[in-house]
């Protein structure tokens, strides 16, 4: 099978914003750095490719339900301590094979990414902002101390495996194909330790929306004090399942209560950190009258997201507004829904891109949040910009062809 491979521009991987310990920092330092291990990485050349020889058929794009549909292949590369990196496959999609002591499922060594490939109505396909995945994928691998690899490698893979599923990048400009890295070790043995034996795979997956009510429907938030989702020293700027799973239980709670997502909380002012699994903005007219665009610090509990970045670069590029990242409490989100300064409030993240709040359910008492009686005029801006970007209808050098 013969791959387009379009070369990839070396600025998508040196001016890459990266967090350590909540501060921003230039990545060359970074990047470079795991350079050392090079010999010891898999490459892209040394692919090796199997073909499925029972196809499945593609579902129909508009009627995509998120995470449930797979494409017919997958990537996997092996390491061990002794070994180092396998060569890279693109296999069938299949179960895995794991020993029942594996750390991944007893100790949690696991990490994952999120990332989209969209189809334009050129039919060209493009990847959004590939690099600040590889990055943070990076970042979290060195945190649950599991090997070094070379992103620009496992980038190169990953387009190599769309091209091989190309077909399943939907028809549309309301769906895409979703993209999930992940990284577990698979050390055979019980005992918390750093694992001797991981597996870096990688699927693919058709999606429509990511929430039944629709691509730009507003959500409700339960805020519960009682519940945190992360905490200074810990890992709450990784990208790692066990960030997510304890999340489970209070979300329920929000179903019960009748809201759609939880609204995390942090520290006895209770901060407002993320909104479900997403980063969360606001924009109000500050107290002192300016307009202002407000998202929650980097500051060691927040994720770093893509799209967050993505939006404080729009916004500090259309320059019409404030553009800050600083601590949010409840006590100033009500002091300025009271005195009616806040105008909009949504969540941000790769699955849903952008998504309106409407109603907070805080201490037993809902506070409505007027972002759609506001248009939302910059939330819906947010996501034109983003998406014409995402699917090729306005050229940016955000986008990396496959």
């Amino acid at each position: 099978m013969a791959l387009r491979l379009a070369k990839i521009p070396e600025a998508l991987y040196y001016d890459v914003p990266c967090v350590l310990r909540g501060r921003s920092h230039n990545c060359l330092a970074l990047l470079l750095g795991p350079r050392r291990f090079l010999s010891a990485s898999f490459k892209a050349s040394d692919l090796q490719i199997e073909l499925s020889k029972h196809p499945n058929p593609k579902p129909d794009p508009g009627k995509l339900v998120f995470g449930k549909n797979f494409s017919d292949h997958m990537l996997t590369v092996e390491w061990s301590q002794e070994k180092g990196w396998g060569k890279p496959h693109i296999k069938p999609f299949q179960n895995l094979s794991l020993h029942p002591a594996s750390s991944a499922l007893h100790y949690s060594v696991e990490l994952f990414e999120g990332m989209k490939a969209f189809r334009g109505p050129d039919k060209h396909i493009r990847l959004f902002r590939p690099a600040m995945n590889m990055q943070r994928m990076s970042q979290s691998a060195f945190r649950m101390c599991l090997p070094a690899f070379d992103q620009t490698e496992l980038l190169e893979c990953i387009r190599q495996l769309i091209c091989v599923d190309q077909d399943w990048v939907p028809h549309s400009d309301a769906a895409c194909l979703y993209i999930r890295p992940t990284f577990i070790g698979t050390e055979p043995s019980l005992g918390v330790a750093r694992s001797n034996h991981a597996l870096l795979y990688v699927i693919l997956c058709p999606v429509g929306p990511y929430f039944t009510t629709g691509s730009f429907s507003p959500v409700s938030l339960l805020a519960d004090p009682r519940f945190v989702r992360a905490w200074m020293g810990g890992v709450g700027n990784s990208k790692l399942g066990g960030n997510y799973g304890p999340t489970i239980y209070v979300q329920n709670l929000a179903t019960k209560e009748d809201c759609q997502q939880v609204l995390w909380l942090y520290g006895d002012d209770h901060q407002i950190t993320e909104v479900g699994t997403m980063n969360i903005f606001l924009f109000w007219k500050n107290e002192q009258g300016d307009l202002e665009l407000v998202t929650p610090p980097l500051n060691g509990i927040i994720l770093p997201g893509v799209i967050r970045q993505s939006l404080l670069d729009l916004a500090r590029k259309w320059g019409e507004f404030k553009v800050s990242e600083k601590i949010i409490t409840m006590a100033s989100l009500i002091k300025g829904l009271e005195e009616k300064r806040v105008k909009e409030m949504f969540g941000s993240g790769t699955a849903c891109v952008v998504c309106p709040v409407n109603r907070i359910l805080y201490q037993g008492k809902n506070y409505h949040i007027p972002t759609m009686e506001n248009g939302p005029e910059i939330a819906q801006r947010f996501l034109k910009e983003l998406t014409d970007i995402q699917y090729g209808r306005v050229a940016s050098d955000w986008v990396l062809p496959v």
